[in-house]
């Protein structure tokens, strides 16, 4: 059974396990989820997208968790923290980076913010970062509203050239956050939801 490793009102975050390989693909890899995401995805190139978030926890003790719904067990996508490992991000490799990815239907409801939410309050409590930074695109403006929402500030002197994606997904928008900021900014935010 996979590690819990936040709860909120609505939602469990949680280790990933070997059957939401499939599971996760299945509902994620849609047009309109992946748009701003590289594309639809191979199942090759999901599996070593699994891999690497597999391996998230063992290399830092944290990683992108499964978000699921608390009352019906729906897997509604992902929330997390990792450390920057894009090509072309320089001097932000290895920086804690905060992101979410969610199906289609679980949009609009708050999730994303409840996840976020419990994801920082991790970062800055349990694990100890200073700093926390969510990597974007210019189109992907709901995400960089709850970027804004969260407290982050934007920080163009740390925008990046990602060399896997073309023009239509560059350059790759960084936002911040720091921990000195976080219970202000938290206060802020009200409801999680």
């Amino acid at each position: 059974m996979a590690e819990v490793v936040a709860e909120t009102e609505r939602l469990i975050l949680r280790d990933w396990e070997v059957e939401d390989e499939a599971r996760f693909y299945d509902i994620m890899n849609t047009p309109v989820v992946m748009e701003n995401l590289g594309g639809l995805q191979t199942p090759e190139e999901w599996h070593e997208a699994f891999v690497r978030i597999s391996g998230f926890t063992r290399d830092w003790g944290h990683t992108f968790w499964i978000i699921e719904d608390k009352e019906s067990g729906e897997m509604l996508g992902f929330c997390g923290l990792k450390r920057v490992n894009a090509p072309g991000a320089g001097g932000l490799t290895g920086t804690p980076e905060i992101g979410w990815r969610l199906r289609e239907g679980a949009w609009g409801q708050g999730i994303a913010k409840e996840a976020a939410i419990a994801s920082l309050d991790l970062a800055f409590g349990e694990f100890g970062y200073e700093t926390v930074i969510a990597i974007t695109v210019a189109a992907n403006v709901p995400s960089q509203g709850l970027m804004i929402r969260l407290g982050m500030v934007r920080r163009e002197d740390l925008d990046f050239w990602d060399t896997r994606f073309g023009p239509e997904l560059n350059p790759a928008i960084i936002w911040s956050l720091d921990a000195a900021d976080w219970p202000k900014a938290r206060a802020a935010l009200g409801s999680p939801r």
